[in-house]
């Protein structure tokens, strides 16, 4: 009887124990969030996920009435900036804004510093969007054809910029030259910004650039404007072709912005930044910013974003061995 009655007791203790544990922990979610939230951009000040960041950060933290501080951690394509998140405490407070780079990063990458399939809670996906290949002004060619043609007739002369090793800029100007049969040499910027400071000097002479960069800088003359990614032209630069319809096919690249939490956060935490950040992403102002620059607002579930970002790790990996690019250390 005795043992019994001890039996008993110590279950009473631990349903006790789990039942107060859950209530903490459902406390802890409902107080969420109760400080700043971090939230870190692996790319410089100034290029396009900076400017959504800080354009979402904003009316998030209107929303949920706490400070939302963009951190910038650039480098490594965005690996740099991944990696903090990935180590960071799962506890909300430390969220990722990045773009399909961190697709790219686990198909052209040997290895990570993190494992790309554990280290994240997808919260949603912000934001769909193209890019757009841009050339200098200074540049004698115009359109796409005229690029192709310079290239083939002086192979090597040519440069083109990107954002970074390994970032989708520098992955989709290697698919340009694999697609084309191109000779043009790779000179990499520490993010977009400085890449489009290169093009405006003409010290290189095209690259691919993110729309919410790019848009601007076509439309008030800064660079031409020669193609967009995706299957059809962008609403806000309509004069400017597809590369399908230039004549360069396989490059039918769309991209996202999507929000990760380090692995582990709480399941309520994690719905409540989808809740938070699909209602901002309903607000008319921020839906006419982000369309005014050729992104189109989303908000997807959790489900949704990590269906996304799995199956770009695999059609990106394809895409690299096809195209025989070379894997980074």
């Amino acid at each position: 009887m005795k043992r019994l009655c001890c039996a008993l007791a110590i279950g009473l203790v631990a349903l006790v124990t789990l039942f107060s544990l859950g209530f903490v922990g459902g406390a802890f979610a409902q107080s969420y969030p109760s400080r700043p939230i971090r939230l870190i951009v692996p790319f410089p000040a100034g290029g396009g996920v900076d400017t959504m960041a800080r354009i979402i950060g904003s009316k998030l933290s209107e929303r949920i009435g706490q400070p939302v501080l963009v951190e910038h951690r650039p480098g490594a394509g965005g690996v740099l900036g991944a990696d903090a998140v990935a180590k960071a405490a799962p506890d909300g407070y430390t969220i990722l804004l990045t773009i399909n780079a961190l697709a790219i990063s686990a198909a052209l990458y040997r290895t990570l510093p993190f494992d790309p399939l554990k280290a994240f809670e997808p919260v949603t996906q912000v934001a769909a969007s193209q890019f757009v290949l841009v050339g200098s002004q200074k540049m004698p060619a115009a359109t796409v054809q005229e690029v192709i043609a310079l290239a083939r007739a002086k192979p090597g002369s040519l440069n083109y910029g990107s954002s970074g090793l390994g970032a989708p800029l520098h992955l989709l100007a290697e698919m340009f030259k694999h697609a084309a049969g191109l000779d043009i040499a790779h000179i990499p910027y520490r993010g977009d910004a400085p890449m489009l400071t290169a093009l405006l000097s003409g010290d290189v002479q095209i690259g691919f650039m993110p729309q919410g960069t790019g848009v601007p800088q076509v439309q008030n003359g800064q660079v031409r404007g020669l193609a967009i990614t995706g299957r059809t032209r962008s609403p806000v630069l309509t004069g400017v072709p597809t590369l399908l319809e230039a004549g360069v096919p396989g490059l039918e690249e769309a991209s996202w912005y999507g929000l990760f939490a380090p692995a582990g956060t709480p399941r309520d935490i994690v719905a409540r930044l989808q809740s938070d950040v699909a209602e901002v992403l309903k607000s008319p102002d921020i839906i006419e910013r982000l369309r005014s620059s050729g992104n189109e607002p989303v908000g997807s579930t959790p489900q949704q974003l990590d269906a996304l970002y799995r199956a770009d790790i695999v059609r990106f990996t394809k895409i690299i061995a096809d195209a025989k690019i070379p894997k980074l250390d």
